[in-house]
């Protein structure tokens, strides 16, 4: 099976590089603007975020398919930082003990890096077993950056999760048979998406 893992395009919140979460944006005009002359690897299954800028996205993307809306896939939950960026938050001590904690401690009020990482990556492998039951062989997931990094970081191994990083509208692609799966749960073949194909 062949996996494309998509980040939605820019909001207004990544433009200004604000802590969006949980907020549900839609697309900026700018995100919208970035789908001229795209063409994406087509798929015969679409996973989405419940939230509107990946549904957005991945109507643009795959205007012929049904998305599946699984909410295990929607961005971490930033609490109390949501809808602020760094220079509004450094100063608050709350902050400085989350940025320390690499993520991993729960903003208040919100979700810890270790929940967000286990909600997500059950979200996917859930996913794949279901296309595998319904012989699924290209899938298509349009979700977030911090889901997608959760999930490389657990399944494509060898990587830490920040080293996942993708730009708005890139995202990894890869491929695992069945039998793999069965016995590892490891993606292959791992390729960059940062250039639509």
């Amino acid at each position: 099976m062949e996996i494309f893992l998509i980040r939605h395009a820019q909001t207004q919140g990544n433009i200004e590089r604000r802590y969006i979460g949980r907020i549900d944006q839609p697309l900026s005009q700018a995100g919208v603007a970035c789908f001229c002359n795209l063409a994406y690897p087509m798929a015969e299954r679409v996973y989405v975020s419940p939230l509107l800028r990946c549904r957005q996205t991945a109507q643009i993307l795959y205007p012929g398919e049904q998305p599946v809306v699984l909410d295990s896939l929607r961005e971490c939950d930033f609490g109390d930082f949501e809808g602020k960026c760094h220079r509004e938050l450094e100063a608050l001590p709350e902050y400085q003990e989350w940025i320390a904690s690499g993520g991993e401690a729960a903003p208040p009020n919100g979700e810890s890096g270790r929940g967000f990482r286990e909600r997500c990556c059950n979200g996917f492998a859930q996913a794949i077993e279901d296309c595998f039951r319904d012989q699924i062989s290209r899938v298509a997931f349009v979700i977030h950056g911090g889901t997608i990094m959760a999930v490389m970081e657990r399944f494509a191994k060898g990587k830490p999760f920040y080293d996942w990083q993708v730009p708005n509208l890139g995202g990894w692609s890869a491929c695992v048979t069945e039998e793999q799966w069965a016995k590892g749960r490891m993606l292959r073949e791992v390729t960059r998406i940062d250039e639509p194909v």
